[in-house]
């Protein structure tokens, strides 16, 4: 039996985040991972991906982007590389390939079973990120056997899928990207639109995070959101990084030839089914926003921000007279079905009683109704940035504070 202090399950940037805090502190922990730091972006993240956030807003405690492009936007490989440099700089005590399989209250704190051994600890905190589980609908079994399904954590490009065409279900910022990029190779694609967030990468001369930013919109905090209950399950902005900047949204995919159909809602061996809400959820995300741009526009008349560009008109979705509420799978050519649908926490190993019935962690500010449990990384945790890279920072403070004042000030030394 090994000994701790605090074990944080993860080993992204929720859990590095609350590790430096630790650390500064002098608080003995450990980091568990099921591979390596920021195995999610390693290995579940596709080729050609880059962060939706530019690069002077990678910011951690004690750590920042300092490269010579802040205003650009790291690929895959540049955000590894950049949590592995963080990790190294304060020296974060990670177990890598390390599985959590159990974490259950004991008298005298938890007890948290590995594979790779047994720890007795008095805090844990659950830094397993917003994206844990693909949810994919149980009608998807249902499809025939020969089409090609995939979830986007696992696309990796173009080339990997078999040939012919593919439906793209998910309009958030997963599912728009995927869908450009294989109408980007010519692919047949077609796109199953449900409620999403329409984005603009830029509005006069802007990026749209530098706007969130200054207008203090990031940090917004949950209980001042429109709706708090809703908030932690809004989809994702229609927004994709690069140079020069761009819009990945549904007007743009029609322009690529990109085929947009309603929410997908069934499916058999020789057909898909699709709602007939296109018009309403794509007038219903445009009005969303013209009012944010609205917000902003009133922003910079306020601070006298005269040198802006004009703004651009919101390009309209086309919206065909006639829905298009079924697709038969093999007269449409489809031999492959992403599913960009949104993720569920998987939290089958944590034996607290802390579940809601959605099955989501009873938390506030990251701190649960089971004493030494803490939770970080959620959507809209506590503020509207909390899952950002950028957010984190400010969850982490919040939790390793009001553990470092509950707990004990012993400090246990693992053996």
């Amino acid at each position: 039996m090994h000994a701790t202090d605090t074990i944080i399950v993860g080993a992204g940037q929720t859990g590095l985040a609350v590790s430096n805090i630790l650390t500064a502190k002098g608080r003995d922990h450990v980091l568990f991972e099921r591979g390596q730091v920021a195995e999610s972006w390693r290995s579940e993240r596709w080729d050609s991906l880059r962060l939706l956030t530019p690069n002077w807003m990678t910011r951690l405690p004690g750590w920042r982007y300092r490269g010579d492009d802040p205003d650009g936007f790291m690929r895959r490989e540049e955000i590894v590389g950049f949590f592995d440099r963080y990790a190294r700089s304060f020296g974060a005590p990670v177990q890598g390939d390390t599985t959590v399989e159990l974490v259950r209250r004991t008298a005298d704190g938890y007890r948290v079973v590995t594979d790779q051994g047994t720890w007795q600890t008095d805090n844990v905190v659950i830094a397993t990120g917003a994206n844990s589980q693909p949810h994919v609908p149980e009608f998807a079994r249902d499809l025939a056997t020969g089409v090609h399904q995939i979830t986007a954590n696992r696309y990796r490009s173009p080339a990997s899928l078999p040939d012919g065409g593919v439906l793209v279900v998910g309009a958030s910022a997963s599912g728009v990207q995927l869908a450009d990029e294989l109408a980007q190779t010519g692919r047949d694609v077609v796109l199953a639109v449900g409620t999403h967030a329409r984005g603009v990468r830029c509005h006069r001369g802007r990026d749209l995070f530098r706007w969130l930013e200054d207008t203090g919109k990031n940090d917004t905090p949950l209980e001042k959101a429109p709706d708090p209950v809703a908030a932690p399950h809004q989809p994702s902005m229609q927004l994709v990084g690069g140079h020069p900047p761009v819009d990945v949204d549904l007007a743009s995919l029609q322009a690529r030839g990109v085929v947009l159909v309603g929410r997908l809602i069934g499916a058999n061996t020789a057909a898909v089914r699709f709602a007939d809400d296109l018009a309403r959820t794509t007038a219903a995300a445009d009005e969303r926003l013209r009012r944010l741009l609205s917000e902003f526009d009133a922003y910079a008349t306020r601070n006298g921000l005269h040198d802006l560009e004009p703004p651009e008109p919101i390009v309209p979705v086309t919206v065909p007279a006639r829905a298009i509420t079924a697709l038969a799978v093999r007269a449409a050519d489809i031999s492959s079905v992403v599913w960009a649908t949104g993720y569920r926490r998987d939290y089958s190993w944590l034996d607290v009683p802390v579940l809601d019935e959605r099955g989501e962690i009873i938390q506030r500010n990251g701190v649960t109704p089971a004493p030494g449990l803490y939770v970080v990384g959620l959507r809209f945790q506590s503020r509207r940035n909390s899952n950002f890279i950028d957010g984190v920072r400010h969850d982490a403070q919040a939790v390793v504070d009001h553990l470092v004042g509950e707990s004990a000030t012993s400090v246990r030394v693992a053996v």
